[in-house]
């Protein structure tokens, strides 16, 4: 009685454990019926938003990384690879129901007497891990073997063995071609035999089988891995899949793997084996054709099945409607094909439609000519964005009631977290938003941050669809935030349409062969992530970063112009100059574009935001708008315009005349530079225990050192112009002569004030709106460029750009400075109509605590 009592408790024991598991790791498994493409047609046409095909969608396998778009059906491989791979890989393959529990226990075995934990998994399993479960990277985990069971189990009762192992014999790994993996028996035959996989003679076959648990390493050692082609031959003989004899002429067969010179004795045994041409590999595998929107119909087959549209609703021949645009598509191709990049590194490209996130274009690589890597880098990466991150906090601010007139103190914080200017240099005056942003300062950018919280940016980030990494901290503001271009270019499409976050979206509608819907996307739905006047004000920050300063005068976005058209954008750096970044938006577009290394590193040192993703992205972008009405962005009422500091900047109209508010991160506030309020004190910023670094060179992009024990990776933020800036500031004399007057034109202003449709592409036949309404002239920036010889921005308590480098100045990251803040002057006055000669002001830029160009004894 107890035996059957202890029987039974075992019992429930192990249905609550297996409960458990389903519960835990079961409910959301991938659809078994994905791998049907091998019997589907993939004839199903892609058509952008005006109904010109883009492509045809072709059936895929994924393994692992790699994908194989040249699927072959069973009778297409020879008979004698299947044997081959029956015999090696699972032997009981036609006899048991997904798993082996023969081969598992064999398995555990060898784990426990030889500390090897491979084996064991049928080839049904090696499908379902190669394919449906390729993202868990093939990590032996308990999770995955859980799901590799469950999986394997569904794959049985929906389909034959042989499509099970045509399945398998199209996904295996067959080792490193060069340019692209050799994936799958049709690969793997022409790449090492030059011929058709239905050709392989039995040799042959077995040699391919043999490489298969480590191919780059046994490819390479012809004869220290011969013998396990007698072997396998011997225990094919076992198990009755060939005759003896067959095995003996078989082993005197002579083979030629590519790239290996081979002396053979009747008796099958070597003379000699030379590897010679190991490169011969890639030889045998041509480059698939070049294929046009490659990525873009990568990321329509992903959006679809991630909508459960898989099988034969995705290959079975019909047709799906997109939002891409083709000539915006052809044109981000170009500009991929026409970057100049540094050695090594690749690409992302992203546009989108501002007014409902559809996706216009995607490029995932830098393309060269052939058909790309499978890895998509405009929608699959996760790359730090830099300072492209500072106009989303500046908004943020003034969003809660900051003008593009406040100032900023440009100076070191206090406490363990150190960050830094670009350049090496920090001021200790009070600058502008405007400046700040235009500059790409990092000292004021944290400072914003402080006094805003970085919950409260974190919040919106999160609103704009991006996803802050967990504690983060300050260094959020300047860039640690992780995101994909498409990413990037949704969150800016928010500045071009009013405020409105639209999540991005490639497909419309689906349609069978005979014309039957068989999915339709719901309307877009937006959400509201900013005020209209908010996000006008946003945009005209960011309009200020690509048109207030020439490249002379440090501009870091100049080369984003686009004759005709109306851009605002940013650019972004990372640590290391790992991550190159340009975000920005015109009329009907946003986009993002970033450059790096595919596997992540350095750039070299002279690779500049503004000289490399910018330009790209600028092509990309006119290249679509090229042949469209000139559009503007459309203003909301409640906008004011006033000159400060000769630069005109955008206000809601109640705080258009309101003073100046100066900040410096603790929450308070200094009053307007009328100085009518009592000033509220303002600490002054301590110095760490840490001595100085006085040996930090100033043109580095990157100083030496990390960050603080406990703190995040601070990205280097601030970006540096086309030429790298002089280790000392020139004198202020020689800045004002080389400054450039203030333009008397915004760049996109349209004189006539015509306001053609905001969204160059129109509204479509079928009725989706793309047009935002009536859009307004975009305003006139001033005729009057202020006093001769002062560019924009050069008022007291800010140096004269060219004399004040971009990115100013900052202390060393371990070497915070003691100072005393500047009280800001009352003779700095404010005019809103931009008339007063501002006074003599004497410049001090402060490197490692000492102001560098001060008088002995200051």
């Amino acid at each position: 009685m107890r035996f059957f009592t202890g029987l039974g408790a075992l019992l429930l024991l192990g249905a609550a454990g297996a409960g458990g598991l389903w519960w835990t790791w079961g409910r959301d498994l991938p659809s078994v019926q994905t791998l049907d493409v091998l019997e589907l047609s993939g004839q199903t046409r892609v058509y952008d938003r005006k109904g010109e095909l883009v492509g045809t969608l072709t059936p895929s396998l994924s393994s692992g990384g790699s994908v194989n778009r040249d699927l072959l059906k069973l009778n297409e491989i020879s008979p004698w690879l299947r044997k081959a791979i029956v015999t090696s890989e699972d032997r009981r393959f036609f006899d048991h129901h997904g798993v082996d529990y023969q081969g598992i226990a064999r398995g555990l075995i060898k784990g426990v007497l030889r500390n090897d934990l491979e084996g064991g998994s049928s080839i049904t399993q090696q499908v379902v891990k190669n394919t449906l479960l390729s993202d868990l990277q093939s990590a032996r985990t308990a999770e995955r073997k859980f799901k590799e069971a469950v999986l394997a189990y569904q794959l049985e009762r929906n389909f034959s063995k042989d499509q099970i192992l045509s399945a398998y014999l199209n996904v295996i790994y067959w080792g490193d071609g060069g340019q692209r993996d050799v994936i799958g028996a049709g690969t793997a035959a022409r790449a090492y035999f030059k011929k058709d996989a239905s050709e392989l003679n039995l040799a042959e076959s077995v040699y391919l089988t043999t490489l298969v648990p480590a191919p780059n390493k046994r490819y390479k050692d012809f004869k220290g891995y011969r013998p396990l082609m007698k072997d396998l031959l011997g225990r094919m003989v076992e198990d009755g899949q060939i005759t003896q004899a067959e095995a003996d002429a078989a082993w005197k067969t002579e083979i030629y793997p590519a790239g290996w010179r081979i002396g053979w004795n009747p008796d099958g045994t070597l003379r000699s084996a030379v590897l010679e041409r190991p490169g011969r590999l890639q030889e045998n595998m041509p480059p698939p054709p070049a294929q046009t929107a490659f990525h873009a119909l990568q990321a329509v087959e992903q959006e679809l099945k991630e909508r459960g549209v898989t099988g034969k609703a995705l290959y079975g021949g019909g047709k799906i409607f997109t939002g891409l645009n083709l000539a915006a598509q052809r044109s981000a191709e170009r500009a991929s094909l026409n970057a100049q990049l540094p050695e090594g590194a690749t690409l992302g490209i992203a546009l989108v439609s501002p007014t409902n996130g559809e996706v216009l274009a995607l490029v995932g690589q830098k393309l060269t000519g052939g058909r790309p890597s499978d890895w998509n880098n405009a929608t699959q990466a996760r790359r730090q964005v830099g300072s492209s991150v500072k106009p989303l906090l500046y908004t943020l601010a003034l969003s809660q009631g900051w003008k593009q007139s406040d100032t900023v103190l440009d100076a070191p914080i206090s406490g363990s977290y150190q960050p830094r200017n670009y350049d090496g240099y920090w001021t200790g005056q009070y600058k502008t938003l405007r400046y700040s942003l235009d500059h790409s300062l990092n000292l004021p950018t944290v400072r914003i941050a402080q006094e805003l919280g970085v919950g409260a940016l974190e919040a919106k980030l999160r609103e704009l669809g991006l996803t802050p990494p967990p504690d983060a901290g300050l260094s959020l503001s300047i860039g640690t935030l992780e995101a994909s271009p498409l990413q990037m270019a949704a969150a800016y499409a928010t500045f071009a349409n009013g405020g409105l976050y639209h999540a991005p979206t490639l497909v419309r509608r689906v349609e069978d062969g005979r014309g039957q819907v068989l999915y339709s996307r719901p309307a877009p739905q937006a959400k509201r992530v900013w005020d209209a006047r908010t996000a006008w004000l946003g945009l005209d920050m960011l309009r200020g970063v690509v048109n207030d300063l020439t490249p002379a005068q440090g501009g870091l976005a100049t080369r984003a112009q686009i004759p005709g058209w109306d851009v605002g954008g940013k650019t972004g750096t990372t640590n290391d100059v790992k991550d190159l970044w340009f975000a920005g938006v015109t009329p009907g577009i946003a986009g993002a574009v970033w450059v790096g290394k595919q596997a992540g590193g350095p750039l070299p040192n002279w690779a500049y935001s503004g000289e490399i993703p910018t330009p790209i992205w600028q092509q990309a972008v006119a290249g679509a708008l090229a042949d469209q009405p000139r559009a503007a962005f459309a203003e909301p009422g409640g906008i004011a315009y006033r000159v400060v500091r000769q630069v005109q900047m955008a206000f809601r109209e109640e705080e258009a005349d309101q003073e100046p508010v100066a900040r410096d991160g603790s929450g308070g506030s200094r009053g307007g530079f009328f100085g009518r309020r009592s000033p509220a004190p303002v600490p002054v910023p301590q110095p760490d225990p840490a001595p100085p670094q006085t040996d930090v060179p100033v043109n580095e992009p990157v100083w030496p050192g990390e960050a603080p024990a406990g703190e995040p990776a601070e990205p280097q933020g601030g970006e540096q112009p086309a030429e790298a800036p002089p280790t000392e500031p020139p004198a202020a004399e020689a800045a004002a002569e080389a400054a450039e007057p203030w333009p008397g034109e915004a760049p996109g202003a349209d004189p006539s004030g015509a306001a053609p449709p905001a969204d160059p592409y129109g509204v479509p036949e079928d009725g989706w709106g793309d047009a935002p309404g009536d859009p307004l002239p975009a305003p006139a920036y001033p005729a009057d460029p202020g006093p001769e010889g002062l560019p924009p921005e050069a008022l007291p308590g800010d140096a004269v750009p060219g004399e004040d480098l971009p990115g100013e100045g900052f202390a060393p990251q371990d070497a915070p400075q003691e100072f005393s803040p500047p009280e800001p002057s009352p003779d700095d006055r404010f005019s809103g109509e931009g008339d007063g000669s501002p006074p003599p002001f004497e410049d001090f830029f402060f490197r490692d605590g000492r102001p560098e160009n001060a008088p002995a004894g200051q």
